[in-house]
C-alpha cells in the first residue's frame, strides 16, 4: 500500500470516528426537517484517472460538518484528504489531464485559500501547482495548516480598513 493512500485510509478512519457523533447528530436534526431529496446532497464528480463517482455530502456547514460528511470517500479510496478539489462532471476544468493523475481531496491549497481575494484562474493554477509537485511532505504541511484556516486563519477574506479620520480615545 502506498503511504499517502496509508496516511488516507489510517487518519480518515480516525477522523471519521471522531465526527461521527457530530454527524450522525446533524444528519437526524437534517431528516427531522424533511428535505426534499433526502438528507444527503449527491452529485456527479471526477475522481482518479477521470472515472466519475457520486459525491454524497450533508450539506451542513455549521464546523465544516459537509467537508467531514466526504471522509467515507475518503476511506473508500474514491478522495484523499489532500487534492484538488472535486468537480463536477462537465465543469470547467474538470476535464484537465493533470487533474485525473490524483485522487479529489477534502483540502488542498485552493481550498486553504478559499475565501482570500484570490484572481478567477488562481485556485485551478493552485490545484495543478499541487499535482505537479505533490508529495508527503506538501500533504502534511497542507494538512497541519488546514484547521487554522477553517477557523479563520491564513487566506481568509480581510475587510479593508476604514479610511478617514481616526477616532481620538
Amino acid at each position: 500500500m502506498q503511504p499517502k493512500r496509508l496516511l488516507d485510509l489510517t487518519l480518515g478512519s480516525a477522523l471519521l470516528a471522531l465526527a461521527a457523533p457530530a454527524l450522525a447528530t446533524a444528519a437526524a436534526l437534517r431528516a427531522l426537517r424533511r428535505p426534499p431529496g433526502g438528507i444527503l446532497a449527491r452529485e456527479a464528480v471526477t475522481g482518479l484517472h477521470g472515472r466519475p463517482f457520486t459525491l454524497r455530502t450533508l450539506p451542513v456547514r455549521w464546523l465544516r460538518l459537509d467537508t467531514l460528511s466526504r471522509l467515507p470517500h475518503v476511506v473508500r479510496g474514491e478522495m484523499s484528504l489532500v487534492g484538488p478539489a472535486p468537480l463536477p462532471t462537465g465543469a470547467t476544468g474538470a476535464d484537465a489531464h493533470w487533474r485525473h493523475l490524483v485522487r479529489p481531496g477534502l483540502t488542498g491549497p485552493a481550498q486553504l485559500r478559499r475565501d482570500s481575494t484570490l484572481p478567477w484562474n488562481e485556485p485551478q493554477l493552485l490545484d495543478q501547482h499541487y499535482v505537479e509537485h505533490h508529495g508527503m511532505g506538501l500533504d502534511a504541511t497542507l494538512l497541519l495548516r488546514t484547521p487554522a484556516a477553517l477557523l479563520g486563519g491564513a487566506g481568509r477574506r480581510r475587510w479593508p480598513r476604514r479610511r478617514g479620520k481616526r477616532r481620538r480615545r
